[in-house]
């Protein structure tokens, strides 16, 4: 036993984190998300930043062109395509065993994403998505209609899926490389989330949810997300689910 638990230390400290970061007009969080990134314990792993500048046309930019830190790198979309482009781009350039998608909006706290690669690490895992709906972290009390529309679309992804997730919107979601990298992703926008689901339940892969705090932000904050993109997801479940 002590030998397993040895070579699973060894292992541990070998592994790569990938962390990809789309960013469209976040002049207001985006170093700080990156300091929060970099200034995480990731208990020895090795760790990489891809940040996607998907056609920001606030500050963004000249905030970026300051971050001199060798674990980022930093790339960028000449016009706005959405998170499911910037994701594909992160993509092209990982090194890492593990990729995590991460906003830079604050609302997700990297301190917790140890926890959210655990079952990776350990490898009882292939896919680990977050969850705002399970577990006793703390949840900013927002938008009723969000709140609901959200559990509605994960009801449909889950009876087309066959999967038991709570949360198919969560955008902490961490993949092995190997994994995501067998998926043909398509969509640009916020479509990315229901898609990947769909394509990751068709390939048989271990999923497992852990509990995430979510801090959310008001529309007056910053929030992009809008009631007409669920009507995409809503398309893209029946779509990737059906083709």
């Amino acid at each position: 036993m002590l030998i397993i638990v040895n070579y699973r230390v060894a292992m541990k400290k070998s592994i790569k984190l990938s962390i990809i970061m789309p960013v469209y007009n976040e002049e207001r969080t985006i170093l700080l998300a990156i300091k929060e990134v970099l200034g995480t314990d990731f208990n020895d792993l090795k760790l990489e930043l891809i940040v996607i500048n998907d056609g920001s046309n606030d500050g963004t930019g000249k905030l970026l062109e300051k971050v001199s830190d060798k674990r980022v790198k930093i790339m960028r979309h000449d016009k706005n395509q959405g998170k499911g482009a910037a994701v594909r781009t992160g993509l092209t350039k990982v090194t890492g065993e593990i990729v995590l998608v991460h906003d830079a909006d604050l609302e997700y706290d990297p301190g917790e994403f140890m926890g959210v690669i655990k079952p990776i690490i350990d490898g009882k895992a292939d896919v680990v998505y977050g969850s705002r709906f399970i577990g006793n972290n703390p949840h900013r009390v927002l938008y009723f209609w969000h709140y609901l529309g959200n559990k509605l679309l994960t009801l449909i992804s889950d009876a087309l899926t066959n999967l038991n997730l709570t949360d198919v919107n969560v955008c902490t979601k961490a993949f092995l490389r190997t994994t995501i990298e067998k998926v043909t992703l398509e969509e640009n926008g916020f479509g990315f989330d229901p898609e990947v689901t769909a394509k990751l339940a068709k390939q048989k892969c271990r999923i497992y949810e852990v509990g995430v705090s979510y801090f959310g932000r008001s529309y007056q904050e910053g929030k992009k997300i809008r009631w007409t993109d669920g009507f995409r997801h809503l398309f893209c479940m029946f779509k990737y689910n059906l083709e």
